[in-house]
């Protein structure tokens, strides 16, 4: 591989233009795709093989043109103090905004009036109007959406109060400037790193011309794949994190190779056949990680995961090819002043006796490694305690800002109906109207209800629906357990859907997924990374120490969005469960991530080793050259994610900061203590390979051996064979792959 990527990395280089040329087009291509294509009005969610979507299907079945999928909106009046929604002009105000609702709209199937609906609170203080719509949120027009804002906009006055809930307002998420913080910051990382304008520019000009050919292609297929909004903003957050990643490796191993005295076109040839075979692995893992999302059998999700991978596949590419052609473009200036002054007087960068800050610490390490582990693995396992009382569900209107009508609404109709009006559950039974009745009777036999409708049954008789209001709010275990009860005191023939009841089978899948997805994932990284590394024992340190750091991170998720630790620092705003899909999610794409700082780090340790240097000896080397480079990318990849957390959607905010702590905590703590820390007390241990699996195993060539040795014309006899237990000979000339 090194050696086909060498070549690639000198191809490249040679022909610049051309390469450049292709991915301005290329971009181009993608953005008219985007401009041109049909807006996305439909991003359906579905969970096949759940009760509460069964019960769907069933009233679309039963209840033609009844739209039980449909977007729902409420427009909430609150009277002001002293008067009632029964006073005449108030009630003046309500008619008149039931008319404009009525005509607002040909999505529009239904709209129910507050005083014949009984849907006035006990004080008459608080009163709504039901819209429902014939398709579902995604699918609303803007025109829709635009004609309900008018019309709530309109009734007010009066000192009437008018909000709107529901999920027919369900909108892009705001970022705000975030993401425009994470690049600056990004870009301080990387000048500090590399000490040139240029230098530093070039990962953010590929990030950026990467993330936005993925984020295009998203949005010119987003219509005809029937993807949502959240895909691109998961697309671009991971595009923009290993954009700049894989990048900031191939031009900070090029300036190596520049130090070492090798010509321009030679230097990009060895740095893409080198830190490029590490960034293809790297990326190896994370496509897996989001292609695996596809176990958990949620068609959104496996979208998101697929996606997500694109966006990863086109930055490696960008890192093979374009990086090479651009410092073809960029010439010495690539090199900070400093820099080019010491290679003018003959010094080389690295040949100084003065050890670096990774030097110094891997020594620290070394002389102290059961300490540092200790330390090391008791923090997280600390830090990870929360994660024993997580609570998974997905947020509903509660947890938006409380500058939100949707927020707004909800309080409301909190206050004048109770908190589980927000969430209430449809039972829908598959009987006549006696088993409809005996359903009714066996619910209010039940505790958690505040209250039941009587069954409403279709036009055959064969179907009833019933509502169900609970006492708690939609997101509450009393809530969950009031549906778990249900479904447990009535038969087969008795189903219970709705938005919450969709919510709690949603986390049931998750969760019942979760062991499975970490097995498919962890298990194909395993392999690939024994591949890697020559390594049994490498490879099971590595995903240990994952787990561990995921494990922290979701204990920091939880003290923060469930029980409130420090969340007004982040914009909680609201306390509540953990979104549902976050563990898998987190385990997905951290250990993508995490793998690249395993791959990059420690594959200078295994090069130093198996040329002869010792145990001890091959970590300082590995963090000598690395751990400058590993430092700012994961800074790096902490102010993108960062940048995220200052989203108004819930989701978005909990994935930038689980993702952000979850860097944090497996760059610094696993791989930059735990990792050389397990390495010191295995010793030669470490690199130990079954004589067995060594002949099964292909040779990849991660480090470049066999490239320096056809290069430099070295045969036999460069290599130790101690690393895979006499099961190859490291000096083999690895040219075939």
């Amino acid at each position: 591989m090194a050696t086909f990527l060498y070549k690639v990395g000198r191809s490249a280089f040679r022909r610049r233009r051309l390469v450049a040329l292709i991915w301005v087009a290329l971009l181009a291509l993608a953005g008219v795709g985007a401009a041109t294509a049909p807006t996305a009005t439909s991003s359906s969610f579905s969970i096949p093989g759940t009760e509460a979507q069964r019960a769907f299907d069933l009233l679309e079945q039963r209840f033609p043109g009844g739209s039980a999928d449909g977007a729902t909106a409420r427009v909430v009046f609150e009277a002001p103090a002293g008067q009632t929604m029964k006073d005449p002009a108030n009630k003046a105000k309500v008619d008149k905004t039931v008319a404009a609702l009525k005509s607002g709209s040909d999505q529009i199937a239904r709209v129910t009036d507050p005083y014949t609906a009984q849907a006035l609170s006990k004080d008459g203080r608080v009163a709504y109007v039901s819209v429902a719509y014939k398709v579902n949120a995604m699918e609303l027009t803007d025109a829709t959406r635009g004609a309900l804002r008018q019309t709530g906009e309109a009734a007010q006055g009066q000192g009437l109060t008018v909000e709107i809930g529901g999920d027919a307002l369900q909108s892009m998420p705001e970022t705000g400037a975030g993401e425009i913080v994470g690049v600056v910051i990004a870009g301080v990382v990387l000048v500090i790193t590399f000490g040139s304008l240029v230098a530093a520019g070039l990962p953010l000009l590929t990030a950026i011309i990467g993330v936005g050919i993925g984020v295009s292609t998203i949005t010119a297929l987003a219509s005809v794949l029937d993807l949502g909004s959240t895909t691109s903003t998961l697309a671009m957050m991971i595009g923009l994190a290993v954009g700049i990643d894989y990048a900031l490796f191939i031009v900070s191993r090029y300036r190596a190779e520049l130090a070492e005295g090798r010509e321009k076109e030679e230097a990009a040839g060895r740095a893409a056949g080198t830190a490029g075979s590490a960034v293809v692995f790297a990326g190896l893992t994370v496509v897996i990680a989001l292609v695996g999302l596809a176990v958990v059998n949620i068609p959104m999700l496996t979208k998101m995961g697929f996606a997500a991978a694109g966006t990863v596949v086109i930055a490696v590419l960008i890192a093979l090819t374009l990086i090479p052609a651009l410092l073809g473009f960029a010439g010495d200036k690539v090199v900070g002043r400093k820099q080019r002054k010491a290679a003018a007087a003959g010094q080389e960068k690295d040949g100084g006796d003065k050890p670096n800050a990774g030097t110094r610490w891997a020594r620290f390490v070394i002389r102290r490694p059961l300490m540092v582990l200790l330390v090391g693995v008791l923090g997280l396992g600390a830090i990870a305690v929360p994660a024993a009382s997580l609570e998974m569900g997905l947020p509903d209107d509660g947890v938006k800002p409380t500058s939100a009508t949707e927020r707004r609404a909800y309080d409301l109709l909190s206050d004048g109906f109770g908190p589980g009006f927000n969430g209430p559950l449809l039972v829908v039974v598959d009987g006549d109207k006696a088993t409809a009745d005996k359903t009714v009777s066996t619910i209010k036999g039940l505790d958690g209800w505040a209250a039941v409708t009587p069954p409403t049954p279709n036009k055959a008789g064969d179907t009833a629906m019933i509502t169900v209001i609970p006492k708690d709010r939609p997101s509450s275990v009393a809530t969950e357990d009031l549906v778990h009860d249900i479904r447990g005191a009535t038969g087969d023939d008795v189903l219970v859907t709705g938005a919450t009841a969709m919510n709690i089978d949603f986390s049931q899948k998750m969760n019942d997924a979760l062991l499975p997805y970490l097995a498919l994932v962890v298990g194909l990284a395993f392999l690939l990374l024994m591949v890697v590394f020559r390594s049994v024992l490498v490879p099971l340190k590595a995903a240990l120490g994952f787990l561990l750091s995921v494990v922290a991170a979701l204990g920091a998720v939880v003290a923060v969005f469930q029980w409130g630790w420090l969340g007004s620092l982040f914009g909680v705003e609201q306390t509540g469960p953990i979104m549902s899909m976050m563990p898998i999610f987190m385990v997905g794409v951290v250990f993508g991530l995490a793998m690249d700082y395993e791959v990059f780090l420690v594959t200078r340790m295994r090069e130093a080793y198996v040329h002869g240097a010792r145990p001890g000896e091959a970590i300082v080397t590995g963090f000598r050259h690395g751990a400058r480079v590993v430092t700012a990318a994961a800074v790096i990849m902490i102010a993108v994610f960062s940048g995220f957390i200052g989203s108004s959607e819930q989701m978005v905010k909990m994935i930038g900061f689980g993702l952000a702590v979850a860097v944090l905590f497996d760059a610094f703590v696993v791989r930059m203590a735990v990792v050389p820390a397990v390495l010191a007390l295995l010793g030669h241990k470490a690199w130990w390979l079954p004589k067995w699996l060594g002949r099964v195993l292909p040779n990849v060539d991660v480090e470049g051996e066999g490239l320096a040795a056809a290069q430099d014309g070295r045969g036999a006899g460069h290599g130790r064979d101690k690393g895979d237990g006499g099961g190859r000979d490291e000096d083999r000339e690895l040219l075939s792959v």
